[in-house]
């Protein structure tokens, strides 16, 4: 199938909006490219990291760039580390014994790193992979009989996430509280040095597997709440349509983004540096040229 037909199924798959058109050019397009020219270089799997912060799309392009990678001719797999949070019991242990914020997924320290670096070692070895999924909804890990099994070894990963590749921050500016959250819920500081810690430590041997990283670089943290109410909307009526949860609702909202408030400023500020290549978003998500 040529491209833009490939493009045309997607987006009715996807139930996309037209303006995907853009994204798929001037970011799925090149990302595929580059995912490709690395598998080539390596003469072996390729891992590509993709960062951004909640609701900048991040999902959809991935998913699309291994669609064209596919039709290619290589086997390309979207790996999204929301797939690899803990369990709801797991997280909740963690509330009572280190910090009750723990409880809410998404911060550093919420995921279970160890096995989404196994999953990517198995996808680079030959073998059947069995990729866990995360029901948001339900705020747990979906069962495994659910998980889909895939052969390996793949050509190309794209892996995920809005903290993909970020690094900590120096002590001192943890100790100033970023939000309301941080101020009256953390006031001496425990979580956010917590997840600073699990930062600094067990997710960069996750992000040391990367090949590249890519940035999308939202306009500030101001629109992200917006970005992830659009999300959440769209979540909800999904799963309300298939008689499942119906996820946060939007006075939710504001608060679960604010446990994301802090890490996503300091990618913002730290990231566009090093990362590979910087891809950077308006406020409608879409790429500038």
């Amino acid at each position: 199938m040529d491209d833009q037909g490939l493009l045309d199924r997607f987006i009715a798959d996807e139930g996309l909006p037209e303006g995907f058109r853009r994204t798929a050019e001037l970011v799925c397009e090149p990302l595929a490219a580059r995912a490709q020219r690395r598998r080539i270089d390596r003469k072996r799997c390729a891992v590509i990291g993709l960062c951004g912060a909640q609701g900048s799309g991040k999902t959809t392009i991935a998913r699309y760039a291994a669609r064209l990678l596919e039709d290619r001719g290589l086997r390309a797999v979207p790996l999204s580390l929301d797939d690899f949070y803990l369990t709801r019991e797991a997280r909740q242990r963690l509330a009572r014994e280190v910090h009750p914020l723990l409880a809410v997924r998404g911060p550093p320290g919420t995921h279970d790193v160890a096995m989404a670096g196994a999953a990517i070692d198995q996808l680079r070895s030959k073998g059947k992979v069995s990729l866990p999924r995360f029901d948001k909804a339900a705020d747990n890990r979906s069962p495994r009989a659910t998980w889909p099994t895939l052969a390996s070894p793949v050509d190309v990963i794209i892996l995920e996430g809005w903290c993909i590749g970020a690094v900590s921050q120096g002590r001192a500016a943890l100790a100033t509280p970023v939000n309301d959250l941080e101020r009256d819920e953390d006031p001496q500081g425990i979580w956010r040095a917590y997840v600073n810690d699990q930062l600094d430590g067990p997710y960069q041997a996750l992000f040391a597997r990367l090949h590249d990283l890519i940035l999308l670089e939202a306009p500030g943290f101001d629109v992200v709440a917006a970005w992830r109410t659009e999300q959440e909307a769209r979540l909800r009526a999904r799963n309300l349509q298939e008689g499942g949860a119906g996820g946060m609702e939007p006075g939710e909202i504001a608060r679960f983004v604010a446990h994301y408030e802090r890490l996503t400023r300091w990618i913002l500020a730290e990231m566009p540096a090093r990362a590979d290549w910087v891809v950077t978003l308006d406020e409608d998500r879409q790429p500038y040229v």
